[in-house]
């Protein structure tokens, strides 16, 4: 209680200040990675600005600048993180003790668990990566997962005796189908998680035991 009998506040401003005095270095770095993951999911790369994030941290934008260097420095760390917790997921899954079709429905499952958890962490991956990056896009992440693949197909091509060099184009195309189709259910989740995996193994797999040892286009 004040002097003259009122309940003595402190300013907004001054609270404000102190909060954010007491956030750390690395406290305000995680604190911009979660605002810039959420604009770079809702507005894209081109449309998210710096001086947005910054206003949304309530810092200014040399802060912004100070932690990542920029916009593309801020985009990256967001990217790689994404990339790194989507193949944790799927690798956990290709590594595990289980039969090629059981690895091939963990594998699915893992994707579409990721974009049931992290929306916005698909999204982004989803997007296309800021122009002159090499990596990060949504390609270069199915590349990554591909190469991952690959060995199951291997496997599954030399005991079926086909040819075993064309079981990365296979994975890339595998991989592929999967990762568009967690697009597609991304705006369509009503459709039940393990339905959309069931479908999706079924189609590969029944391919796969289907596939001829040497495929032609055929012209008419």
């Amino acid at each position: 209680m004040g002097k003259n009998g009122r309940v003595a506040t402190e300013p907004s401003t001054k609270r404000v200040a102190k909060s954010r005095a007491r956030m750390s270095g690395r406290e305000r770095r995680e604190q911009l990675i979660g605002i810039g993951r959420s604009l770079f999911a809702d507005k894209g790369f081109e449309g998210t600005t710096v001086e947005e994030i910054a206003q949304r941290a309530g810092v200014s934008k040399p802060v912004v600048y100070e932690h990542f260097g920029g916009k593309e420095g801020l985009y990256a760390v967001v990217v790689d993180r994404e990339i790194e917790r989507l193949l944790a997921s799927i690798t956990g899954a290709l590594t595990s003790s289980l039969s090629s079709r059981q690895i091939l429905e963990a594998a699915a499952l893992a994707l579409l668990d990721y974009i049931e958890d992290s929306t916005d962490g698909f999204r982004i991956l989803v997007r296309d990566s800021p122009t002159g990056q090499a990596t990060g896009s949504f390609a270069s992440l199915i590349s990554d997962i591909a190469s991952q693949v690959e060995h199951i197909l291997v496997a599954q091509f030399k005991s079926r005796r086909l040819d075993a060099k064309a079981a990365p184009m296979y994975a890339q195309m595998l991989v592929g189908m999967v990762a568009l189709t967690g697009q597609w259910w991304l705006e369509n989740s009503k459709v039940k998680k393990d339905e959309v995996a069931a479908h999706l193994v079924n189609l590969a797999w029944n391919g796969l035991t289907g596939l001829e040892r040497n495929p032609i286009v055929s012209r008419h």
